[in-house]
């Protein structure tokens, strides 16, 4: 098998960076294709790189549902500039393996399709990259994505104000939020979205965060 991967592009948008049209074709490690490529049977990493534009994900749900039908082995990586929970799952569902927002850098685009088409790791990031990308896919502020970090592996209401040092009926303020905006208070559903907005994973050995100053000094008064 070639150690390249097949890279197909899908509903590309007027404008698209030309950087990362110049990686996606001349970097050694990827090759772009056309529909009338996908001809093998998986025996060459294929990934689609799907633009959905947020006014009509139904039509990017029609397109992966198209590919994916009979090709199994094939990846497809969304591209999207805003998105809500509901788009979200939708595509998750017909077939989505990885989300990247339209802003990402092209280096980090390509090192994302490397690694759906098994040809090198995901790109390391951080707890804090990935909570201050997680309000441009679904509206979520930087505090939102933490909490939901939390929730998703199963904390209590109690346990995450502990975690975070929040009051309780903060973090159940943020938990409405979160069911508002995403639409379900599932713990399936949370831990999807946690999955393919990137949030690492909570540690059991990850110590409680220290009281902001703040907190701190209004309690000795």
């Amino acid at each position: 098998m070639s150690s390249a991967v097949d890279v197909l592009i899908i509903d590309e948008p007027p404008g698209l960076d030309p950087t990362l049209r110049d990686i996606l074709e001349h970097e050694p490690a990827l090759r772009t294709v056309g529909e009338d490529d996908l001809t093998g049977d998986g025996d060459r990493p294929v990934v689609s790189l799907v633009f959905v534009h947020e006014a009509h994900p139904e039509t990017g749900c029609r397109r992966i549902a198209a590919l994916r039908d009979g090709r199994p082995w094939m990846r497809v990586l969304v591209a999207f500039h805003a998105l809500d929970a509901g788009a979200m799952f939708g595509l998750i569902e017909v077939g989505a393996d990885a989300f990247v927002g339209r802003g990402t850098p092209a280096r980090e685009v390509c090192a994302i399709v490397l690694a759906l088409g098994g040809a090198a790791p995901l790109p390391a990031r951080t707890e804090a990259a990935a909570a201050e990308k997680a309000p441009d896919t679904i509206g979520l502020t930087p505090r939102e994505a933490e909490v939901l970090r939390f929730l998703s592996a199963g904390f209590s209401n109690k346990e995450v104000a502990r975690r975070l040092s929040l009051s309780v009926r903060t973090v159940e303020t943020h938990r409405l939020n979160l069911r508002r905006k995403t639409q379900t208070g599932r713990l399936k559903d949370l831990v999807m979205l946690a999955r393919q907005l990137g949030l690492k994973p909570v540690l059991d050995s990850e110590a409680p965060r220290a009281p902001a100053r703040h907190a701190i000094h209004a309690a000795r008064l």
